[in-house]
């Protein structure tokens, strides 16, 4: 299988990809940052891919211990190739495991936060190939939202934080699932993809495992300054140093 490799932070981070498989987009970035973990929190990334939201994490935060949990063989493989080639081996560990058995592979609630960029795209969307990397990834094929949610409340501790990134037209069945699982939303942000566009295209929400009333509603945030044009600012600013 063909790499590339991608930098971040001026290059502090490499990380390696399939160049014909999955690769992480923007969203995966944006989750990374928003995150607010506790210093030297035990933190886990479910449907983790290539790693690199926890090579981010562990960038940012130097106190964080990070697991990936990954259901796909090879990029469970690369997520480990990409923490030991980023000297991160010893903080971002890889388990290859299918969330919705998740009680076979981790503790109950054994983490301080749980993230998760799941797959978040119908399986009738678009052209979707079972036995694809791609679509596995993005396409609810093995597992939706009940089962991703599930899983992290299993794994989170009472009071631990929950946070999720998925498409803004879909909040209403997401803010309907949480509290299903004792989550609830205490932050939120949504992502629009220039200041003109009238839709917001992703929201971030950061709920709570048995968490009280109330939700503060951040400002919101921009990819591009404008149609076909450069990142905005703030998204430019996630990639560097």
């Amino acid at each position: 299988m063909m790499f590339t490799e991608d930098t971040l932070f001026d290059g502090d981070l490499a990380c390696r990809q399939h160049r014909d498989g999955y690769r992480f987009s923007v969203d995966a970035v944006l989750l990374a940052h928003f995150a607010a973990p506790p210093s030297r929190a035990r933190v886990l990334d479910i449907g983790c891919g290539c790693g690199v939201i926890g090579l981010i994490l562990c960038y940012r935060h130097p106190g964080l211990q990070v697991m990936g949990l990954e259901l796909q063989p090879k990029l469970a493989e690369l997520a480990r190739n990409n923490a030991a080639a980023n000297s991160l081996a010893d903080r971002l560990q890889v388990q290859e495991g299918d969330l919705r058995r998740i009680s076979d592979w981790l503790a109950p609630e054994s983490f301080d936060c749980v993230l998760t960029n799941p797959p978040y795209r119908r399986p009738g969307s678009g052209r979707v190939n079972a036995g694809d990397e791609c679509a596995i990834a993005r396409h609810e094929l093995t597992a939706d939202m009940d089962d991703v949610l599930a899983a992290a409340s299993f794994c989170v501790k009472n009071r631990g934080t929950v946070t999720v990134i998925y498409p803004a037209d879909r909040l209403a069945s997401l803010m309907a699932i949480l509290p299903k699982y004792r989550l609830t939303a205490k932050r939120m942000q949504a992502v629009y993809s220039y200041p003109e566009d009238t839709r917001a295209r992703l929201v971030m929400v950061e709920a709570v495992k048995n968490g009280g009333e109330g939700v503060q509603i951040l400002p919101p945030f921009y990819i591009y300054q404008y149609v076909d044009g450069p990142y905005s600012p703030e998204m430019a600013a996630l990639y560097q140093r």
